[in-house]
């Protein structure tokens, strides 16, 4: 089932109905958020391979990695809060919120990992969230 993202909610809705989805992992059930922690095409660099990652992209990203290791998901759910980073990083919340449905599925015993990292074209981030 393929859910789709209402803009017009706030961070907490999306984070609050990932607690909702959260009882399907008992029974087996696996879900995939997909998205990008950073994801700006209007910074994107389309002529330069190997462009290396903006310093904002960097910033947000590791700042964001911090905060799910520390399990401090409040600070994710508000990420406006990360400043002139976040609005570079997420200007749109369309590739972000899928973050915030996985974040809310997570139970306390839960390790986060991160199997896929990298940034393309200096302002998108590759970073796969693992919970579980």
């Amino acid at each position: 089932m393929q859910l789709s993202i209402d803009r017009s909610q706030p961070p907490l809705y999306h984070y609050e109905l990932g607690k909702r989805l959260a009882p399907l992992r008992e029974e087996g059930v696996l879900i995939i958020g997909s998205g990008n922690i950073v994801h700006n095409l209007s910074a994107y660099v389309w002529d330069e391979p190997g462009i290396q990652p903006f310093d904002w992209a960097l910033r947000f990203e590791a700042q964001a990695r911090e905060l799910m290791a520390k399990g401090e998901d409040a600070e994710l759910i508000n990420y406006d809060s990360f400043g002139r980073d976040a609005h570079l990083a997420a200007p749109t919340p369309e590739h972000y919120l899928p973050l915030l449905y996985i974040l809310g599925l997570r139970q306390k015993k839960d390790k986060v990992s991160f199997p896929v990292e990298g940034v393309d074209g200096g302002s998108i981030s590759m970073l796969a969230v693992q919970i579980g």
